[in-house]
């Protein structure tokens, strides 16, 4: 779910004298939501002790000239301006108003000396925008709300973007995912400050979690689809909509190239400016969402939905599915229909009159045994061996989470850690 740093990375510096890490300023622009801006003003603004919850000193600053109004017309008054943060080792933007705005230069500049002189830089959702735009999140993974991804990975093409994660812990710089997602990073944070204990302690006065993994999103998070407005203005937006159109058809990277009239090497780079990622991964991601979604509403077999995809074979459908989604396609279906209300609709099937076969059986058999199959072995099949390069590549445009532990068979005993990835099994 989250991913934490072991140890401070090289770009670190110590913290200047002047800084403390307890003390917390919370910088807040006009135009922010009122929810993410209140997330680090309750965590580190009320004094706990009581429960167990060490205290920190909050400095809440303005990050532009009064008056700063919130979403629904609230107006604010904050105690402090930008000099403020001179004095704080950590700094928190929760928020920033609009992903197509610049923020204020002298905002930036506070952020760049606070970075510089050791202080811990947090960004909240779309806060990440402002830290990428001080140049902070360069060469660093980072993760923002799974909707505004795309477009932070095409702004800010030396960012790692991965919208999978709830947050990234970088060392000196961390970001959170959307909304709920800061909630549990500021209590990583306490966690990493003051151990366990105390976060435990302020995740029970909160009502909330205290810890949550990509797991416990369980099959409610989604591949997704969604690229960049910009994308509606360029000529490559015929080309993504002919794939979306014809993904049961086999056809792979170059054919889109040929389409845009362009060669491989220029489709690639023009394809990922546009939209922050490889034309092949976002090819293979497209074609296990519509896996997922046939899986989810239809009688097909595993096979039959692997053609209907455009793979060439279930075994590289069976592959790429447990790479993105941490199941097998025989186990997702069976762990969202377990899942389903019982008293609901049954779900619309696509194909109602079904013809009984002896091959569903050996269907059935290839589904729980395909999971043995290593990548080396998914060479020979159609898509699987043009993509097999990049099976080890990261896949910050894929918007994938893994299912429960339950539901996808993790062995036991094999627990999760605050630092560690989820990764598939086998």
């Amino acid at each position: 779910m989250s991913q934490d740093s072991a140890a401070v990375p090289d770009a670190a510096r110590k913290l200047a004298a002047r800084r403390r890490r307890e003390i917390v300023a919370v910088l807040l622009f006009s135009g922010g939501p009122i929810f993410e801006s209140s997330i680090p003003l309750s965590v580190f603004g009320i004094d706990r002790q009581d429960a167990g919850v060490p205290r920190y000193r909050l400095l809440v600053c303005a990050g532009e000239d009064a008056p700063l109004r919130t979403t629904g017309g609230l107006e604010l008054s904050a105690p402090y301006g930008l000099e403020a943060i001179s004095r704080a080792g950590t700094v928190v933007v929760p928020a920033w108003r609009s992903i197509t705005q610049a923020p204020p230069p002298a905002a930036l500049d506070a952020l760049r000396r606070a970075h510089e002189e050791g202080a811990r830089i947090v960004g909240l959702c779309t806060g990440a925008f402002v830290l990428a735009a001080a140049g902070l999140l360069d060469g660093r993974p980072a993760t923002t709300h799974w909707m505004y991804a795309p477009t932070l990975a095409k702004r800010y093409p030396s960012v790692h973007v991965d919208p999978r994660e709830l947050f990234v812990d970088d060392g000196d710089v961390l970001t959170s995912a959307g909304t709920a997602a800061g909630i549990d990073l500021c209590l990583h944070i306490v966690r990493t400050d003051h151990g366990a204990d105390a976060a435990n302690a302020l995740a029970r006065r909160l009502v909330v979690p205290p810890r949550r993994t990509a797991s416990d999103m369980g099959h409610q998070r989604y591949l997704d689809r969604s690229l960049p407005e910009e994308i509606g203005a360029d000529p490559l937006a015929e080309v993504v909509a002919w794939a979306l159109e014809h993904l049961h058809e086999q056809f792979d990277v170059e054919t889109l190239a040929a389409r845009a009239y362009m060669s491989r090497r220029t489709f690639d780079r023009r394809f990922r400016s546009l939209t922050g990622s490889a034309p092949l991964q976002w090819l293979i991601t497209q074609r296990v969402l519509q896996a997922q979604r046939l899986l989810e509403t239809s009688d097909y077999s595993v096979d039959e939905v692997a053609g209907r995809c455009g793979f060439r074979s279930p075994v590289a459908l069976r592959g790429h599915f447990r790479r993105q989604l941490g199941a097998s396609p025989a186990a997702y279906r069976a762990a969202y229909r377990a899942r389903r209300p019982q008293n609901g609709p049954p779900e619309p099937a696509l194909r109602p009159e079904r013809v009984e076969r002896p091959e569903r059986e050996r269907a059935a058999l290839a589904a729980g045994g395909a999971e043995r199959f290593s990548a080396a072995a998914l060479a020979g099949h159609g898509l699987a061996t043009a993509e097999a390069g990049e099976v080890g590549k990261p896949q910050s445009d894929a918007y994938a989470s893994r299912l429960p532990e339950t539901a996808v068979g993790r062995a036991a005993g094999r627990p999760v850690l605050p630092g560690q990835r989820e990764r598939p099994v086998g």
